[in-house]
């Protein structure tokens, strides 16, 4: 009796060749599944340092009475060209909060009452694993940040950068900078809704040759967290000029906040004189002291910026 014969799977490098084939037809193009980053071996001389990606799920969107229900932490090695040498163990803690998770929350996170019962998430044991980072990275790092300074104080201590908005993704040709949808563009896909696979995404993403700029994403997002930028409060400016400053790329400071009730605007630091300038020939149209504040990454997306 003949036995049928059971097809064998294609192997890795078989795939491989299918997905270029694909690729280089110009009618597809191919998404592959993230892997775990290979180690690279450091050159001899790189000065090595050590980042860590934080990503947190919380109740909500407020940082003063909202809570932390995920926490994950991704340390990695990196030389100052912005090269990835080494993705270490990821640290990963659920948290659980003192009201229930809403349902709405539980919808766009994937946590749920159940998963975090009973957990709770040891301050001194995240700081203790953050301790030899020389820079905190979040993708949106004005909501992480303010987080986890709350939780455990000694994150307000570290240079932090955020990868959503110190790149200039609009100047590589990608119109979004969710997450998602820019790893999508990198050409990968990974399983969503859970933190520790977010933080080891977006270090993919960092690793990766940016498409039009010179160098990887992390080298461009250095080479902006280093630059001091100086945050001006335009306060008593004239009420009928507010639009003025609102084209000008100025925002809204409300009450409730150490700093003052007024239109403010962040600028590089070559661009601080001319700004100053432009308020008082402009707007105030007279010689005007006006309140300003250097900001650098040791204090960058808090609220003591």
């Amino acid at each position: 009796m003949l036995q049928a014969h059971k097809p064998t799977s294609p192997s890795e490098d078989e795939l491989e060749e299918m997905a270029s084939a694909l690729v280089e037809s110009g009618h597809y193009r191919i998404q592959r599944r993230l892997r775990p980053r290979p180690k690279v071996e450091t050159p001899p001389g790189t000065d090595l340092k050590e980042a860590l990606f934080v990503d947190v799920e919380t109740t909500g969107l407020d940082h003063q009475s909202d809570e932390i229900i995920e926490l994950a932490m991704v340390p990695f090695t990196y030389g100052s060209d912005g090269r990835v040498y080494e993705v270490k163990e990821p640290f990963q803690r659920f948290h659980q909060p003192t009201k229930p998770i809403s349902p709405e929350i539980t919808k766009l996170t994937g946590i749920t009452d159940e998963m975090v019962a009973g957990h709770a998430i040891d301050p001194a044991e995240i700081e203790a694993f953050a301790k030899d980072a020389v820079l905190i990275i979040a993708h949106n790092a004005g909501f992480d940040r303010r987080f986890l300074e709350k939780l455990a104080p000694g994150f307000a201590l570290k240079g932090w950068a955020c990868s959503q908005s110190q790149i200039d993704w609009a100047g590589e040709g990608i119109e979004g900078t969710r997450l998602s949808y820019l790893v999508a563009g990198a050409g990968y896909f990974y399983d969503k809704h859970r933190a520790v696979n977010d933080c080891l995404a977006a270090i993919e993403l960092l690793a990766a040759p940016l498409p039009v700029s010179a160098g990887t994403g992390l080298s461009k997002l250095l080479e902006n967290a280093r630059k001091p930028t100086w945050r001006i409060w335009a306060e008593n400016s004239p009420f009928d000029l507010k639009d003025i400053l609102k084209a000008r790329g100025y925002r809204w400071n409300p009450d409730g906040t150490p700093f003052p009730k007024a239109w403010f605007i962040d600028v590089a630091e070559e661009h601080r004189e001319a700004e100053l300038s432009f308020l008082q020939k402009e707007i105030y149209q007279r010689e005007v002291q006006l309140l300003t504040r250097k900001i650098d990454a040791f204090n960058r997306f808090s609220d003591r910026a």
